[in-house]
């Protein structure tokens, strides 16, 4: 026979207060006298009640819960993402309804379940939004943070790393090592990271009188080696190649390993993100470090603030992020 679900009126009746101030007591932050604290926790383990938190969300209409789309969780940057999100939400007392899209947009019946569930807010990483789902959220009063991205005349707040400015400095990196053909391989073409990293790469070079190979890649491993593949098998090959991101730039080191090409002597390669793998021995890749606990440490307290009131008109937050040098990039003997 199933076990009877001890509710949070018992309690209250154990304690002889109300069901909102038990409510209260399990709700972080919630103000409640120590005295009454006391008194409804120790009623509460008499009884073995254990809190539900969507039934004290109807009752307080505060849920913590905070909802996350992501797409492309086959890139290891995205994973760790959703870790550290987690982790940091759950120090600050709220937990993750995470959704992971397939088809690279949040559908109507993804917001349908926010709604049911009735969320504090939404994150969104890689993943399209459309102005019909930001404007149904908006409507509940359902406030959206974009993470790692923007998009142009946009109503939402964004936490962004500088990615034009990244991309001109990993140029200039590339040029003052003395490097004179470069290729770089893009993410998603649609995404304002690889479009930032794109321009801020190549206007750099144009300055200097050089025109990049631009080629198409897809954020992933696969079209990391299958660009590779192609392109240093020509005679005119580049010497240096910028990678989108890191998991692009480890399928380029690998298709160059299998074609004999050494790196760095005659191949520079440099990535972006800076995920766990970058580091490994066999890799030892340069690449641009986004200071990812900052940008999710920011991201929570705008998206708070603004589920508290405190931040209405779209904000956009940009971090520079470093260029961490390992052993992919051939260095001047000067450097």
């Amino acid at each position: 026979m199933k076990k009877k679900q001890i509710n949070a009126i018992e309690v209250a009746k154990l304690a002889n207060v109300s069901q909102s101030t038990v409510s209260r007591v399990f709700t972080p932050g919630a103000k409640v006298s120590p005295r009454t604290q006391k008194r409804v926790l120790e009623a509460a383990q008499k009884i073995g009640y254990r809190p539900n938190a969507l039934a004290r969300g109807l009752i307080t209409n505060k849920t913590n819960i905070i909802g996350l789309v992501m797409g492309n969780i086959q890139n290891p940057f995205y994973p760790e993402i959703l870790d550290e999100f987690t982790k940091s939400l759950y120090e600050k007392g709220y937990h993750v309804l995470f959704f992971h899209t397939k088809n690279d947009e949040i559908t109507q019946d993804e917001v349908s379940q926010f709604l049911e569930y009735n969320v504090e807010g939404v994150i969104v990483t890689d993943v399209l939004l459309s102005s019909n789902v930001v404007s149904k959220l908006s409507t509940h009063d359902i406030p959206i943070i974009l993470f790692n991205r923007y998009t142009q005349d946009s109503s939402c707040h964004s936490v962004c790393c500088d990615n034009y400015s990244a991309g001109m400095k990993i140029g200039e990196y590339l040029f003052k090592q003395g490097h004179q053909k470069f290729t770089y391989i893009t993410g998603r073409t649609n995404t304002s990271t690889s479009r930032d990293r794109e321009r801020g790469f190549a206007e750099f070079l144009l300055q200097k009188g050089i025109r990049p190979v631009i080629e198409e890649g897809d954020y992933t491993y696969k079209a990391g080696y299958t660009v590779a593949m192609r392109v240093l098998k020509n005679r005119n090959r580049p010497d240096a190649i910028f990678c989108a991101n890191d998991i692009v730039a480890l399928g380029v080191i690998d298709a160059a390993k299998i074609l004999g090409i050494s790196i760095p002597n005659e191949l520079s390669i440099v990535g972006f993100d800076d995920i766990s793998m970058a580091s490994w021995p066999p890799y030892s890749l340069t690449t641009w470090q986004q200071p990812v606990k900052e940008m999710i440490e920011a991201t929570i307290n705008m998206l708070l603030n603004t589920v508290d009131g405190e931040a209405t008109k779209p904000q956009s937050l940009l971090f520079s992020g470093k260029l961490l040098e390992r052993k992919s990039v051939k260095l001047l003997k000067n450097s």
